[in-house]
């Protein structure tokens, strides 16, 4: 399985929308924090032009257990920007059916070491 989710990445980078045709389920959802459960079709609307931008992919861990992968990476970017995030792969039959996202942050990081990023969702106040 964990082969399953560095090919979907790798195949990302290099732009090969065949490889992500055939890795990705008919019945796939994808969901971050700025996308609810999308579907297949709209996930290749919204995501899949991202590709021209990403360089490529370092794991920072790969962590397969039942039918999903955890996969942190560092994602390179030809914007000159570099990127962490964390996704949950669900895969089935030799197929992701379902990926969660979650944003890490900006690299280089843009606070300094040991100090923070005041933006407005630090300034909201939660019940």
């Amino acid at each position: 399985m964990a082969a399953i989710a560095k090919a979907l990445y790798q195949a990302f980078a290099d732009g090969d929308r065949d490889a992500i045709e055939r890795l990705i389920a008919p019945d796939f959802h994808f969901t971050s924090p700025r996308d609810n459960r999308i579907d297949r079709t709209t996930f290749f609307e919204r995501c899949w032009p991202n590709h021209n931008f990403i360089t490529g992919f370092e794991f920072v861990r790969v962590l397969p257990a039942d039918d999903l992968v955890v996969v942190t990476y560092e994602g390179r970017s030809s914007r000159g920007s570099g990127f962490r995030n964390t996704e949950i792969l669900t895969i089935r039959n030799g197929q992701i059916h379902n990926t969660e996202v979650y944003f890490g942050w900006s690299i280089p990081h843009e606070a300094s070491e040991g100090a923070f990023v005041d933006n407005e969702i630090a300034k909201t106040k939660h019940p």
